[in-house]
């Protein structure tokens, strides 16, 4: 059984997945969805169809302060559809303040192409998400 762990934004999401025993997070790929969340949806369905995941871990973009924010209301409302759908799996929420930075500086040490880094930010992001909620 395996964890995905999701990074839900405006207009992309990055995926990230556990390895079969639960050990490692990696990243899977970014999904450019402009809104629209039937994309993310649909291709959910395929990884779901494709991996044996009991647990959907989605970050949760609080303030540096811990408040909430719009993002956050619209994660949430993201998080409903997802429980609605996938009502036989356990649906999870991590804090991931900071991620998105540690995601940059993770891309600007291994000397990534500034034009690559947009695709890439965002699925680096859901594995620093996925890796918190391991680590708990």
């Amino acid at each position: 059984m395996r964890i995905l762990g999701i990074d839900y934004g405006d207009s992309r999401a990055g995926i990230a997945i556990t390895d079969a025993l639960g050990i490692t997070a990696q990243g899977l790929e970014t999904i450019h969805h402009r809104g629209n969340d039937k994309i993310i949806l649909k291709r959910l369905d395929e990884l779901m169809e494709k991996y044996e995941i009991n647990c959907i871990v989605v970050g949760k973009p609080l303030n540096m302060n811990g408040t909430s924010s719009e993002r956050v209301e619209k994660t949430e409302k993201f998080i409903h559809k997802l429980k609605c759908k996938y009502n036989k799996i356990k649906i999870e929420t991590q804090d991931e303040r900071l991620t998105t930075v540690e995601a940059h500086r993770t891309m600007n040490d291994l000397g990534i192409n500034k034009y690559k880094k947009k695709d890439l930010v965002d699925t680096i992001a859901a594995v620093y998400i996925l890796e918190i909620f391991m680590n708990k």
